[in-house]
């Protein structure tokens, strides 16, 4: 990609983030932490990879995405909102009453979700249908699915696994967001699934490691993607992030998984952000 590409893409990604902490401080609920580790694989997958049509959303052959770890929402939603499937002021009424912006994604009413998910584990296999559904129809579609590293240690993963793997759905790519934390603290101490690439390596699977921050790495990550296919193997991206991403006081704690900034922390994590905005710009 060019510079100038790569700048357009942290600049979005920085935008995402300001959508994160909007959305959860509004709602005064939410998952921050992992929405923002995430946050440039958003990025990448809605602005530069995916086949999508926002003004189409249920084009019958575009690419599809589905949020396995269904509860980083802001993250998803501040996406879709700045790729103008919906108003970015919309974001506000997040996990309102009134706001078809719930805390997990529904399909039947947010514009650009293509599974609703919530239960950890299961959105793998809602995308490996999906991808074994394409290929049975002889379609051009390739289906991407977005794993938190804590999820790992639920058993249906690995049952998705081994299914995409028998039935060589080369046309599915796992991305995992290895960020080292859960809801419990260390995904090593609640429960140690490493090392994930001989894992998903022995399930049959192509198995790349990236740093999940880096533009340059995510896109190679997918390239690889794309060469894979014709292998009849699934592409496993295994992508090391900081979890809290961006905003300094969220950086690797276990403590922003699930909670919302309040006033001050909010517009200090703005004010994080406009300056991260400000120094892409000069550079």
């Amino acid at each position: 990609m060019t510079s100038a590409e790569k700048k357009e893409l942290q600049l979005t990604a920085v935008a995402v983030r300001e959508g994160v902490l909007t959305s959860t401080y509004s709602a005064q609920a939410g998952h921050p932490g992992g929405s923002l580790s995430s946050a440039d694989l958003f990025t990448y997958l809605y602005f530069k990879e995916m086949r999508i049509d926002p003004k189409n959303p249920k084009w019958e052959d575009r690419d599809r995405f589905v949020l396995s770890k269904g509860h980083v929402t802001p993250g998803l939603y501040s996406t879709l909102a700045q790729r103008g499937y919906f108003p970015v002021e919309d974001l506000k009424g997040f996990r309102h009453i009134d706001s078809y912006l719930q805390g997990h994604p529904n399909m039947n009413t947010v514009p650009g979700v293509d599974a609703s998910t919530g239960s950890l584990g299961q959105g793998l296999s809602i995308a490996a249908g999906m991808a074994k559904g394409a290929k049975q129809l002889g379609k051009d579609i390739n289906v991407y699915a977005l794993c938190g590293d804590g999820e790992m240690a639920e058993g249906q993963i690995w049952e998705a696994t081994m299914f995409s793997a028998h039935y060589k759905l080369d046309n599915l790519c796992i991305i995992v967001d290895v960020n080292g934390l859960q809801i419990d603290g260390r995904t090593k101490d609640v429960m140690n699934t490493a090392p994930l690439d001989e894992k998903f390596e022995a399930f049959g699977c192509k198995v790349v490691k990236i740093d999940g921050h880096d533009f340059d790495d995510i896109e190679k990550a997918f390239g690889k993607f794309h060469k894979n296919h014709g292998s009849d193997k699934p592409t496993v991206i295994l992508m090391k992030t900081t979890k809290g991403k961006g905003i300094s006081y969220m950086e690797d704690q276990a403590g922003w998984h699930g909670k919302a900034p309040n006033e001050e922390q909010y517009k200090q994590g703005m004010a994080e952000l406009a300056e991260a905005r400000k120094q892409i710009e000069e550079a």
